[in-house]
């Protein structure tokens, strides 16, 4: 719709380089180093964001060997990328590989895993390179030609010649929950630490004053965050901590509409009705760790805040870097520990309604 809207403004071509600009927020490669390099939900984060920072990679066998694409895909286009590419490996190696070459992204697959075909999404490492590259792309097949160029680190000053105005912050912010889409966690964080004071230097630093906002504000004195989307296992707070956080949004009302309704069920599999217990909450899942934090109203129509904190710490901190996707145990696990979350729900239903 930008490119449209420029070339209805009569733009045909930048003479000289085509600059973008991301400093709004501070570029940071990825969320959590800790995670494999080919999850896309751990991509970079920045000021200038494209498709969440993913790539869609698919891949289809054709005679012997395979068709692959790298693309931005979107619902009305999908356009080829080069700021990353991609490499069938015969290595017995890691299943993908990533390295940055002189501003390519540089990926390898091993042939071993492909199969027929398949897709999935790759997380992009340099947001702003990747935006322009897709930029350049979808100018050219509107006739407007942009060639090549790089970032500039001050915002630029001119002419608005196109313009796009987001959704309200509300519902993007539900549909962050909703999803939990981790990057506009951390965008929203940023921003939000970036209107407290002076930009931050990084996500670490964005959390740190996140944490302080949330001693002070709220007395949650335990509460020590690395990033906006909790995807680093070393953020901490209390579950006492963050009900008191969910009791203090809850009075202003903020928090509550925006919160997905969380449907539960018996131990039979039968869904209890809204009427004796209605959930609106948010999932936290990592590997042998999960999370349930929101509000319930009984039949009676008492409101009550939550937190639920379950993990296997040890068990977490055992798998190897590379199996940190899928590791073996990891969903059985999980499904018993919502087991858990549910029966205590329902169980703190029956106590506060005797």
């Amino acid at each position: 719709d930008l490119i449209a809207q420029a070339k209805a403004a009569g733009l045909r071509e930048v003479a000289g380089e085509f600059r973008v600009y991301e400093g709004a927020l501070p570029v940071q490669p990825l969320i959590d180093a800790g995670q494999p390099d080919h999850v896309g939900y751990n991509p970079a984060v920045g000021g200038l964001n494209l498709n969440f920072n993913r790539v869609h990679f698919e891949w289809r066998r054709q005679g012997t060997g395979y068709e692959i694409t790298m693309q931005a895909r979107a619902r009305r286009v999908s356009p080829a990328v080069a700021t990353a590419q991609m490499e069938i490996s015969e290595q017995a190696g890691p299943v993908y590989t990533y390295r940055d070459d002189a501003g390519v992204e540089r990926w390898t697959v091993a042939r071993r895993a492909l199969g027929s075909g398949g897709a999935r999404w790759l997380p992009v490492r340099r947001p702003g390179a990747y935006a322009a590259d897709v930029a350049r792309t979808l100018a050219r097949s509107h006739g407007i030609l942009l060639g090549p160029g790089g970032a500039v680190a001050e915002r630029p000053e001119g002419s608005i010649i196109a313009r796009h105005e987001s959704q309200e912050l509300r519902a993007m912010l539900r549909g962050m929950l909703r999803y939990s889409t981790n990057l506009t966690a951390e965008v929203a964080g940023l921003a939000a630490s970036a209107a407290l004071g002076p930009l931050p230097g990084g996500l670490a630093v964005s959390a740190a004053r996140m944490s302080g906002w949330a001693q002070a504000r709220y007395g949650a004195l335990s509460a020590g965050f690395v990033d906006h989307s909790g995807l680093g296992d070393a953020s901490r707070i209390s579950a006492a901590d963050m009900v008191r956080l969910l009791v203090a949004s809850g009075r202003h009302a903020a928090l509550r509409p925006i919160l997905r309704d969380f449907p539960l069920r018996n131990g039979s599999g039968d869904t209890i009705p809204p009427e004796r217990l209605a959930v609106a909450a948010k999932t936290g899942t990592l590997n042998f760790v999960s999370a349930l934090a929101g509000y319930a109203t009984d039949a009676d129509g008492r409101d009550l805040a939550f937190a639920i904190f379950t993990g296997d710490v040890p068990r977490r901190s055992a798998i190897p870097r590379a199996e940190r996707e899928r590791p073996d145990g990891a969903v059985g696990w999980a499904r018993r520990s919502r087991r858990l979350q549910q029966d205590l729900l329902l169980r703190w239903a029956l106590v506060y309604g005797a």
